[in-house]
């Protein structure tokens, strides 16, 4: 399958102007913040100070998976879905670099901001959906073959987690400084300082079991053991808390119930009974980690390699368009889990047992400034990948990719930094 150049469609969606700006924007990295710089700039910096930053910040993200999405191969590109994606970026990126000489004194120009990005939040609503329905319509349309899907592959991980990270970035801001913020929470944006992990394990758990019941008629209890109390510097015991966006994980530990759900009943059906679904909370120096381990069956070893895999799925697919929440079947719940795990450098792992039961075990950061984003790199080892399976430096972090070559990580965390690019070797 062919690989297109660079520019075909960002030719028929962005003017000469917007494309030169393309350009520009994407020869800079994106600049990785820590938790701890997010909790420090929500608490003290000012609108005109967070316009600043993100005026540069979030063209920058969106310039360097834009270039990306046209390495694609080119029968993709053309799907609709991708289309419609593709559109959809295009049209973000022209209204925020409108913004790039803006005076930041201005108080229109906060407020044309603010909104703004909120509009660029509602547009990028269905993005995962679409995405994933612009892959469905290549693999019906087309036959793909390994290399073109793992290029496929590679390419989601990095989009997904791009867009996790520029959703970030626009809540907080709009959290903290839209017209009706509220100034009274004890959040910074999105991040709780005190998120009481118990509480979010709960919460995950009641609304899978709710929705388990709805398709089972029944669910599985659970059991929650290890260091839940922890003993403050009072010497109490207190409920163990972790500075960290409660949505993210939440939504990993709702996609983890969900699986072991359905697997513990599908597999118990005809017992009187179901086992608990044990849960496992420990918090050490540097890591808060969180083990779900159910009795659903297991998963064969030949099957557990695919789970990761974008729009694999042991469930049957749902219609794209539900009625009501589907309890599994679309195949990106468990990889997007993991990016969200991912994305201030925890993870996401599975340990399953065929014949009897799967661990997932859930790793974040318990100290926030090692709790950084990791985000994608565009730059010409990041498209050697679209071609190659050798291992490039294409991520904020270059240990991640498991190569240090080929790209020069920004020298502060602060600032967008201008890509110095060698080619691996």
């Amino acid at each position: 399958m062919r690989f297109t150049p660079t520019v075909r469609n960002l030719n028929k969606l962005l003017d000469l102007k917007s494309l030169k700006m393309l350009d520009h924007y994407s020869q800079f990295n994106p600049s990785p913040l820590t938790i701890k710089q997010f909790m420090e700039f929500g608490r003290t910096a000012t609108e005109e100070e967070s316009f600043t930053f993100l005026r540069k910040e979030i063209p920058v993200r969106l310039s360097n998976i834009m270039k990306e999405i046209n390495l694609l191969p080119g029968n993709l590109l053309q799907m609709p879905s991708v289309l419609i994606v593709q559109g959809w970026y295009a049209q973000s990126f022209i209204d925020l670099v409108e913004f790039e000489s803006s005076s930041p004194t201005d108080l229109v120009n906060l407020a044309q901001f603010c909104q703004t990005l909120k509009t660029v939040q509602t547009r990028h609503t269905n993005v995962v959906q679409t995405m994933a329905q612009g892959v469905l319509e290549l693999k019906e349309s087309h036959m793909v073959d390994n290399q073109t899907d793992m290029a496929i592959q590679y390419f989601l991980d990095r989009f997904y987690m791009s867009r996790i990270s520029m959703r970030m970035l626009i809540h907080q801001h709009t959290l903290l400084f839209e017209p009706d913020a509220d100034k009274d929470t004890p959040r910074i944006g999105m991040i709780d300082p005190h998120c009481k992990v118990k509480s979010v394990i709960m919460e995950a758990f009641q609304n899978a079991a709710f929705l388990c019941e709805s398709y089972y008629d029944c669910a599985p209890d659970i059991e929650i053991k290890g260091q839940t109390l922890v003993k403050n510097a009072d010497g109490k015991k207190v409920g163990l808390e972790l500075v960290y966006p409660p949505p993210h994980l939440y939504h990993i530990l709702f996609e983890l119930f969900k699986n072991s759900m359905r697997a513990t009943v599908e597999t118990h059906s005809k017992s009187h009974e179901l086992p608990e679904i044990e849960v496992l909370v420990a918090k050490g120096e540097h890591d808060v980690s969180i083990r779900v381990s159910d009795q659903g069956g297991g998963i064969p070893r030949h099957i557990t390699d695919h789970l990761f895999h974008y729009l694999f799925s042991t469930a049957p697919r749902p219609s794209m368009t539900p009625t009501k929440a589907p309890l599994a079947g679309y195949g990106y719940g468990l990889p997007l889990s993991r990016l969200y795990a991912r994305y201030f450098h925890g993870d996401l792992i599975l340990n399953s047992y065929d014949g009897y039961g799967t661990d997932a075990v859930v790793y974040l950061k318990a100290l926030t400034h090692e709790a950084t984003e990791l985000l994608p790199v565009f730059n010409k080892t990041s498209t050697k990948q679209y071609k190659s399976s050798i291992p490039t430096a294409d991520w904020t972090d270059p240990t991640f990719s498991g190569s240090s070559r080929g790209f020069t990580p920004p020298t502060s965390p602060g600032s967008s930094s201008r890509k110095v690019v060698t080619t691996a070797v």
